[in-house]
């Protein structure tokens, strides 16, 4: 259940990754839109910061002025009741303060006062402490009352919280006022700040509406302007895709004077030119291949009188002088390796011309590799090269053209004479589900890792004053290579010097099928040498 909740999140997830990735647009607009949203709430931050610090300091000062004011009356009242005998009428003193309190507490949010006597005094008499009916005096810490006792001359307030159950913003303000023959007295007018809080809630509220209408607009607008840029370049993108899948007549619409046309009139210069050069190489290719195909079908016919009249000379050598004997045997064996190689260069123009069809079959290709290796037989003992097949198991029958099969093993079997120095030569078969694979493997000089590079060149030979057995044309493995794709594999290959080279040809057991990992590994392994040695193998490769 897990996993599944699990799978279902990260398929979840992809959407948005995808279209990340996809979409230059997505992430123009969702970068923007971030960026703005966290600048927008920068600012707001600080204008809404600023402001509630402007209107507190603003309500502060107001309240600072009502408590002087306050206090100071009722300090005049105070000083003023002291009679010619030094006393004071403390009681009526006290009612006459409070009225001019009230009358000084005239700011919005006048909560009450209270006027507390300091507490361990000693004095003549005493005025009773008295407060606003209602008020609850526990807003008056007992931090505050220090400060007011310890420092009488200055004013003093103290934040705090208003209610029983909803905390309201409030300020208690102090001041200490003496009153004769009763000592010392704490002045508190206590405020509901409510209505501050209420004018920056609605200034908070309206920054963030602004702030989020600011952010929208600005995603709305970089959406159209992004878009208006884009549309263009997906335009070109698409054209340009359309190019190269060979439609070789697509344009983009050239309109206006700005950059987009400037674009679209160099891209569609671009594409007319590489239309021309194309077409130019197209056509020269034609002519090429055609020349190839027709030189070869022209020459065919001289070389044909060329064979008949060599064959006659031939068999009249023994009636010649043993130079031009050994003449007629060196034109022979010339005439044959032209052959060849008009053969091979008609079978190129074929696979350049893209005029190959397949000729399958089920066929079983042990029997096919043993007639092959049966073929080169006689030349592997000239040579003194022991021709070996191992047969690795496999899954029957598979559908090959025997002829292409045949042309690769052969090309494979017999550079292996040529390069085998002498070794024995073995060939491996193996198959799975998918594809059939046969390796051929020397114990031979080898080839350095540049040679191994260029071995599927056409007309690259490794050693070319090396004298062949085979007389080869240099177009052998290019052709095997042809054949391989024909199928739907290809043919890899391993060489180190002094260690020989293993060629292995992959193919689908169904022509053109898919495949993903070849049966038999690069060399194959377990392989002994002449010496008794085990050669490592690669591990296998799969189809790219």
């Amino acid at each position: 259940m897990m996993r599944a909740l699990w799978r279902a999140f990260l398929q979840g997830l992809a959407a948005p990754v995808d279209m990340w990735r996809s979409s230059l647009l997505a992430r123009t607009v969702t970068l923007t839109v971030g960026l703005s949203g966290l600048a927008v709430t920068l600012i707001g931050g600080y204008m809404s910061l600023t402001i509630a610090d402007n209107l507190f300091s603003g309500r502060t000062d107001q309240i600072l002025g009502e408590t002087t004011r306050a206090a100071t009356v009722a300090q005049t009242l105070f000083d003023n009741s002291v009679t010619a005998a030094g006393t004071i009428d403390v009681e009526t003193a006290n009612t006459t303060a409070q009225t001019a309190i009230r009358s000084a507490q005239s700011s919005p949010g006048g909560s009450g006062f209270a006027l507390l006597r300091t507490p361990g005094q000693i004095t003549n008499q005493a005025m009773t402490s008295t407060s606003t009916a209602g008020l609850d005096l526990s807003v008056v810490s007992s931090g505050l009352r220090a400060q007011v006792v310890g420092e009488p001359s200055q004013l003093h307030y103290q934040s705090v919280s208003l209610g029983a159950e909803a905390a309201v913003p409030g300020i208690v303000a102090a001041a200490s006022l003496q009153v004769p023959s009763s000592g010392q007295y704490e002045l508190y007018l206590v405020y509901d700040l409510s209505d501050v809080q209420t004018t920056l809630t609605e200034i908070q509220q309206t920054l963030i509406a602004g702030s989020l209408a600011l952010v929208g607009a600005i995603g709305l607008v970089t959406f159209f302007v992004v878009r208006l840029t884009i549309d263009p370049i997906r335009r070109a993108a698409r054209t340009a895709e359309r190019l190269a899948q060979g439609f070789l007549e697509e344009r983009l619409t050239e309109s206006g004077e700005d950059v987009i046309a400037v674009l679209s009139r160099s891209f569609n210069r671009m594409a007319q030119s590489m239309e021309s050069q194309i077409v130019r190489l197209a056509n020269l290719s034609q002519v090429q291949q055609r020349f190839v195909s027709d030189v070869s079908h022209e020459l065919r016919t001289p070389l044909t009188t060329i064979r008949l009249a060599g064959d006659v000379l031939f068999a009249q050598r023994e009636g010649f002088s043993a130079e031009n004997a050994r003449t007629i045997e060196l034109l022979l064996t010339q005439i044959e390796r032209f052959e060849i190689m008009l053969t091979d260069l008609l079978e190129m123009s074929r696979y350049d011309a893209g005029a190959v069809a397949l000729e399958v079959e089920e066929t079983n290709v042990v029997p096919l590799i043993e007639d092959c290796l049966d073929q080169l037989g006689p030349l592997a003992r000239e040579k003194g090269s022991e021709l070996l097949v191992e047969v690795r198991g496999g899954y029957g029958e598979s559908e090959v053209d025997q002829r292409r099969i045949r042309r690769i093993v052969l090309n494979f079997v017999g550079n292996a004479i040529d390069h085998g120095e002498g070794r024995p030569i073995v060939t491996y078969i193996d198959s799975n589900e998918e594809a059939l694979a046969i390796a051929v493997r020397d114990w031979g000089m080898g080839m350095t890792e540049a040679q191994t590079q260029r071995v599927f060149d056409r007309f690259w030979r490794a050693d070319p004053s090396r004298q062949r057995t085979t007389g080869g044309t240099g177009l052998g493995l290019a052709i095997a290579q042809e054949d391989a794709v024909a199928h739907g594999g290809r043919i890899d290959v391993w060489s180190k010097e002094g260690e020989g080279t293993c060629f292995r040809l992959t193919i689908p057991r169904i022509p053109l099928d898919s495949w993903q990992v070849s049966p038999l590994p690069l060399p194959p392994e377990g392989v002994e040498d002449p010496s008794g040695a085990v050669t490592g193998a690669l591990p296998q490769q799969a189809q790219p």
